[in-house]
């Protein structure tokens, strides 16, 4: 059965010169994003490659679909937009109409339609890049002969080049005192460089060529750099290089020398890491590091794409997992067993690391007990945020991408999505400024903090004043929740290899599912990791949040011993409401649907 695919509407079209687009006749692939998802992110790096080979015949539109509150404003949206280099038509969709009528169930989805506008495949996750790629070129085949195929340039309307100093900066480090220029460190994000400015925040010097790029040398290229953190003074003389640089979109961390600019990869190769290996040595792929410390006689990395903390030691070049599942939740306990969600923010107080976990809106601290520890500061999990002060453990943040400590051990943090500093201390939460935009992280500097306003494209001083109470009420992700049985249900993952390949059964099967639940009282049986695309489980009545991750390996058809062979992932986080004598008793997630009409 062929399903015509849903006009498209919303409240607005950015990249198109405020029109709607004419798609007749193209291949249209529609990108159910937010910017707030780092997978969502990935996928925007993924579709370039695709754009610039089928430009003349296929469509990206972005379709928005917001999780945050924060994400529903038209100027965050124009600011991502320009932030993460969009280069196709958007459609600002803030009430979800979209996702509703095309039945996405997961940031972020991606559905294909055809010339003639029915829909031929829909897909969940990232790392699909091959199998569109192998979709597209079957669609221009059939629809060439079918003479329903429309050739040309596509209906992407570039808009007017900003000019600020900084643009979308993120993250700011002091200069180490052996440099006697002084002052700040800024990664200028959006320009692709690292800047220093001094202590008024007026530009000294850039690093970086400011075209996005992954070249090593005395003219460097980086893409979207995030977190900085300088070495000791003797580990930099020991290694080359003064300041590790998260390069975000590049999966690396490079190494820059303040003497010259000369820049290093480190570590990671410029692709994003695609399976859950136990990494090594420098040469190991990384996933989007969003920010970097140095702490115990290693830099930590906040892994936001992989949803852990890693270490990397500059000496050695060794690479290890600190704490994390790779599972994207909100879980305290041993760091072997937590969960994380987009760590984006570090800040080192003594023998704790603490952590702003952005997508669960919270606030972490890693404690190096007898056995390391995490614990939640701030936070209630995937899909509750606000903006409340009080009792730490009842109030609330909005997406937080930096932290900070003060003089007095309590923590600052960047409530980047609330537009806010609020500080913990004490087990209370406080607001120290409002109306910021977007800020992105925090730095003491004397009786002043140093506030990266990302959005207004600046850094600015706040005095550290006695907190004000806000309480501004709470929200829950728009996210309709899945109605399940009570007892028994059957968990099935539908894995549909893309034309060409097949499952890999040479050695055994293939797959491998992993399942988890919060709270974890809601899953009565089936937790764990075995192979296989099929779980029964038995579940108690409640709601909360079933997180499902599956790997699968497909191969190419022909030479049963050299043809290369691809590895699928993908991690669901699935709100469900548990009913007793009533819903359905089977929940099915595609890792590829496709549906050929």
């Amino acid at each position: 059965m062929r399903v015509r695919a849903p006009e498209l509407r919303g409240r607005r079209w950015l990249n198109t010169g405020g029109r709607a687009p004419d798609l007749r006749g193209k291949i249209v692939l529609l990108d159910f994003w937010t910017f707030c998802c780092v997978n969502c992110l990935h996928v925007l790096d993924e579709l370039r490659p695709l754009e610039e080979e089928f430009a003349d015949v296929l469509v990206v539109v972005g379709v928005h679909s917001p999780k945050f509150a924060h994400e529903r404003q038209p100027a965050a949206l124009d600011g991502a937009v320009e932030r993460h280099g969009v280069h196709h038509p958007v459609l600002d969709d803030p009430d979800l109409a979209m996702w509703d009528a095309y039945a996405a169930r997961a940031w972020p989805t991606i559905t294909m339609v055809d010339p003639e506008g029915y829909v031929v495949a829909q897909m969940a996750g990232e790392g699909h890049a091959h199998g569109l790629a192998v979709l597209i070129r079957e669609l221009v085949e059939e629809h060439t002969a079918k003479g329903t195929l429309r050739r040309g340039d596509g209906p992407y309307v570039a808009p007017p080049p900003p000019a600020t100093a900084l643009r979308f900066p993120g993250k700011v480090v002091a200069v180490p005192a052996s440099d006697s220029r002084g002052g700040f460190l800024v990664s200028d994000t959006a320009h692709h460089q690292v800047v220093q400015v001094d202590a008024e925040f007026a530009e000294v010097r850039r690093f970086g060529t400011g075209v996005r790029g992954f070249r090593d040398g005395a003219e460097p290229e980086f893409s979207e750099p995030q977190g900085l953190a300088v070495l000791p003074d003797d580990v930099a003389a020991e290694v080359g290089y003064d300041v590790v640089v998260a390069d975000s979109v590049n999966h690396a961390l490079r190494g820059l020398r303040l003497a010259d600019g000369h820049v290093t990869t480190v570590a990671g190769t410029g692709s994003p890491l695609r399976e859950r290996v136990e990494p090594g040595g420098s040469a190991a792929e990384l996933s989007t590091p969003w920010d970097v410390v140095w702490w115990r006689g290693r830099i930590v990395i906040a892994m936001a794409g992989w949803h852990q903390l890693w270490t990397f030691a500059p000496r050695s070049g060794e690479l290890t997992v600190l704490a994390g599942t790779t599972t994207e939740g909100l879980r305290d306990g041993p760091v072997t067993d937590a969960f994380f969600a987009q760590p984006s923010g570090l800040a080192v107080a003594g023998d704790v690391l603490w952590i702003a976990d952005a997508e669960t809106s919270a606030v972490r601290a890693l404690y190096l007990d007898a056995t390391p520890q995490v614990s939640t500061a701030v936070g209630l999990g995937l899909f509750d945020f606000g903006f409340r002060d009080g009792r730490a453990d009842e109030a609330l943040l909005q997406h937080p991408l930096g932290v900070g400590v003060l003089p007095d051990g309590s923590v600052a943090v960047a409530d980047t999505y609330n537009g806010a500093v609020r500080r913990i201390a004490g087990g209370q939460v406080t607001t120290l400024a409002q109306g910021l935009a977007e800020p992105g992280d925090v730095l003491v500097d004397g009786d002043t903090l140093v506030v990266v306003e990302s959005a207004a494209h600046r850094l600015v001083r706040l005095p550290i004043p006695a907190g004000a109470l806000v309480d501004a009420g709470a929200h829950a992700v728009r996210r309709p929740r899945t109605d399940l049985a009570a007892g028994p249900v059957t968990l099935t993952v539908d894995f549909t290899p893309p034309t060409g390949q097949h499952l890999d059964t040479r050695f055994g099967d293939p797959t491998v599912l992993t399942v988890a639940a919060s709270p974890s009282s809601l899953l009565i049986e089936g937790a764990g990791t075995a192979p296989g695309l099929v779980r029964p489980l038995r579940l108690a009545p409640g709601e909360g949040v079933l997180s499902v991750s599956v790997t699968a390996a497909a191969c190419d058809e022909g030479d049963a011993v050299f043809a290369a062979c691809h590895r699928y992932q993908q991690d669901w986080g699935v709100p469900v409401r548990v009913v007793a004598g009533g819903g359905p008793a089977e929940l099915v997630l595609d890792l590829r649907a496709v549906d050929g009409g």
